[in-house]
């Protein structure tokens, strides 16, 4: 996704399909965003808790249908605060607790968190791109979900939403990952998007992440190792 935000867009989308083994990592492991440095060893009842459905270990029928209301806000990209350095604290906590060196995780998250899209704006049916402060907006109906099951064993759900209408450059597509599985007001999330379907959901090195607007990099930084 650079040049013309088209292009930003499709690159993103085909930059991304690189392995289902990265997002066995980056959603199954533990900050705020997409990697969650967690044990994977462990049994896990068949009654699955917020735990156990955060860390992608859940039945099927505990999955339910979610509106584009969960994630409606102002976004802002967690891209930058890793590059300008505010997220070293972070990656610091995880070279102390995971099982990578900080620097590593460092660039993990650099192709993970990578995007030119800074904010989101999501208000009813309207989700809006900024690049470089330029918007770009679509319309968006639900189109159901996807479970993706990963190497590490755990499994993650797509909840996946098609353009209905609004710019031509935005992206046919838009499927939302935060962990949850039922109807609730996320408090981050990963978007993936493009005009491919099936091949967004193919991509799990490249997952943009998104936290409230009105947080202070710092704060999302506390929200991370929080988690």
């Amino acid at each position: 996704m650079q040049q013309a935000f088209a292009k930003h867009v499709s690159m993103l989308a085909a930059g991304a399909l690189l392995a289902l083994s990265a997002q066995a990592f980056a959603e199954s492991g533990s900050d705020g965003a997409s990697g969650h440095d967690h044990d994977h060893s462990e049994e896990h009842a068949h009654d699955h808790g917020d735990e156990d459905i955060y860390n992608g270990y859940f039945d099927d029928d505990q999955i339910k249908a979610r509106d584009l209301s969960d994630w409606e806000g102002d976004w802002q990209s967690v891209y930058p605060l890793l590059q300008d350095g505010t997220l070293e604290e972070v990656m610091a906590h995880k070279g102390e607790h995971g099982d990578m060196t900080a620097a590593e995780y460092t660039a993990y998250y650099q192709t993970g968190y990578a995007t030119d899209v800074d904010r989101i704006l999501i208000e009813g049916d309207n989700v809006t791109f900024f690049h470089d402060g330029e918007p770009v907006q679509g319309r968006y109906e639900d189109e159901g979900h996807e479970v993706l099951t990963y190497k590490a064993g755990n499994r993650g759900v797509r909840y996946i939403f098609e353009k209905a209408g609004g710019d031509a450059e935005a992206p046919g597509f838009i499927q939302f990952s935060d962990h949850s599985i039922t109807p609730t007001d996320a408090g981050h999330f990963h978007l993936y998007w493009g005009d491919d379907r099936a091949a967004l959901l193919e991509e799990v090195t490249n997952w943009p992440t998104y936290y409230p607007a009105d947080l202070s990099g710092e704060a999302v930084a506390q929200e991370m190792m929080a988690h």
